[in-house]
């Protein structure tokens, strides 16, 4: 089969990727190390480090020492100030977005993210993707259709911080190169409800050959069952 020019493309960055990862493996004592100290260095500046005593923080002991654990409503003073505006909280600046999540408890919270950490909610999947490729040689599904189950892309605004699902955030991440094989559509991808939503993403993609998909897992298991079911009913 012969090579498009994405997956031709892919195959070397692939290679390069793969190889600095399994370069770094060697040296992930020392970045760990190295990483904290930027941590706390920066922190020193910030509402939350100069309340820690960030300044005084020289080791891991220390820092588990002068940060306890807590819950999120412990934190829920430092995102309401960051909500008002204010800036240098929990980290330098202000958060690029606010990932909205709920669970048992403290009802809708609301995470950080700042233009430092974002790459670490995006690389960590593509290099997965990319290893996959080095290591098996199989680049070719870069050519074709993906499926990336997300939350809505819409994004409301909170204290002026734009706010949605984490997922759905990441969505407006996904490189330029591959709006052209990502699936679903922007619209069936707003859907709030996720029933409809999913009913909507097999309907879209039933008939087109799909190379892969990324999402979670209890969202994947839903989008496999309900694929299953309309399978069914076909038959």
């Amino acid at each position: 089969m012969k090579m498009k020019f994405k997956s031709y493309l892919a195959k070397p960055f692939a290679i390069y990727i793969y190889k600095q990862i399994k370069k770094s493996m060697l040296t992930a004592v020392a970045d760990q190390n190295s990483i904290f100290n930027t941590l706390i260095k920066t922190g020193i500046k910030t509402e939350f480090g100069k309340e820690h005593g960030f300044e005084k923080i020289k080791t891991h002991e220390d820092y588990v020492k002068a940060v306890p654990i807590r819950e999120y409503e412990d934190f829920k003073v430092y995102i309401n100030k960051l909500k008002e505006g204010k800036q240098n909280i929990l980290w330098k600046g202000f958060p690029i977005y606010f990932a909205k999540t709920s669970g048992t408890t403290s009802g809708v919270k609301y995470i950080p993210i700042t233009k430092d950490s974002i790459s670490n909610h995006i690389d960590t999947a593509r290099n997965a993707l990319l290893c996959y490729m080095a290591q098996t040689g199989n680049s070719q599904f870069a050519d074709g259709k993906m499926i990336f189950l997300s939350g809505s892309p819409e994004l409301e605004r909170v204290g002026g911080i734009p706010t949605g699902r984490l997922s759905g955030i990441v969505n407006h991440h996904v490189p330029r190169y591959l709006r052209s094989n990502q699936l679903p559509s922007f619209e069936t991808n707003c859907i709030e409800d996720w029933e409809e939503k999913l009913s909507k993403i097999v309907d879209e993609t039933f008939n087109i050959p799909v190379e892969f998909a990324v999402s979670y897992l209890p969202l994947s298991t839903a989008f496999l069952r309900c694929c299953k079911h309309s399978l069914g009913e076909l038959r």
